[in-house]
């Protein structure tokens, strides 16, 4: 049976609102459509800037759990798909054994990925600049979101975006993606790279995304050695914030086709 839900998981210095158009989207076409937050994200973008501390508090694993209780409820495996941080979250799903197709859309990379190209530096440095904000929520100004989200938007896209979307990210799971290039064992980000029982998995690559740049998304990709279906597209023109960037409809529906065309089935894990 093919699947008939779509799990939609959001990433950083963004909330579950940053999927609105694809919701509505999917949801037209007759799937039900799950967009859950972070633990604590059940509030909206204004009163998470208002007060992050919840922010905070956030871990992968808390934010991992969460979102296999949600699938565990369901009736058969959903696509997963995952944008950003949300795409290194997606891919531990998938390891985990959840989901019947993944889509990791300008993902960040898992464990082992060590591509850092200065764009993403950049990007970055607002929170990598001073070890303290391992224990801050720490937003991006309008100017850095704009380099690190929507370098390929208008200016005034640009703006009513990080108005509607924009919150404070986690430093502290920021800096825990950096070191764990160099810590011994496997950290939260760590996938098993030739798991031959994990659901097919697609990467989508914006072509002139700063912060997540195509070398990531080809350097996280070669580094999977299974013998599960694991492709790759690049998309020429797109930004980071591509769900949101014009044209984004014929991709959604592109890599929609793709998980329906790969999807596996089988029964949801259960908790244990």
């Amino acid at each position: 049976m093919a699947p008939d839900t779509i799990v939609l998981v959001h990433g950083f210095w963004v909330t579950p609102r940053s999927w609105e158009h694809w919701i509505s989207h999917y949801e037209q076409k007759g799937f039900r459509v799950i967009a859950p937050g972070y633990p604590g994200f059940e509030v909206e973008v204004e009163a998470l800037n208002a007060d992050p501390d919840i922010i905070t508090s956030v871990t992968v694993k808390g934010i991992i759990d969460k979102i296999e209780k949600i699938i565990q409820g369901l009736g058969q495996q959903p696509i997963i798909m995952g944008h950003s941080a949300g795409g290194a979250f997606t891919q531990i799903l998938l390891d985990h054994g959840y989901g019947a197709a993944g889509v990791a859309l300008n993902s960040a990379p898992t464990e082992g990925v060590r591509v850092v190209p200065l764009s993403q530096v950049k990007s970055t440095f607002p929170v990598l600049k001073s070890p303290a904000n391992r224990h801050r929520a720490v937003g991006l100004s309008l100017e850095e979101w704009t380099y690190a989200f929507t370098n390929t938007f208008t200016p005034e896209e640009s703006k009513a975006l990080y108005e509607r979307y924009h919150i404070p990210a986690n430093g502290g799971i920021l800096w825990g993606s950096v070191l764990a290039n160099f810590q011994p064992g496997h950290q939260d980000t760590w996938v098993d790279y030739h798991n031959d029982d994990r659901a097919p998995l697609l990467f989508v690559s914006g072509g002139e995304d700063h912060i997540m740049p195509p070398a990531i998304q080809q350097s996280n990709h070669r580094h999977y050695k299974s013998d599960t279906v694991t492709e790759i597209r690049e998309y020429p023109g797109y930004a980071h914030l591509l769900p949101a960037q014009q044209g984004w409809e014929a991709i959604a529906d592109e890599v929609l086709d793709w998980a329906l065309r790969h999807a596996r089935t089988g029964p949801v894990p259960s908790a244990g």
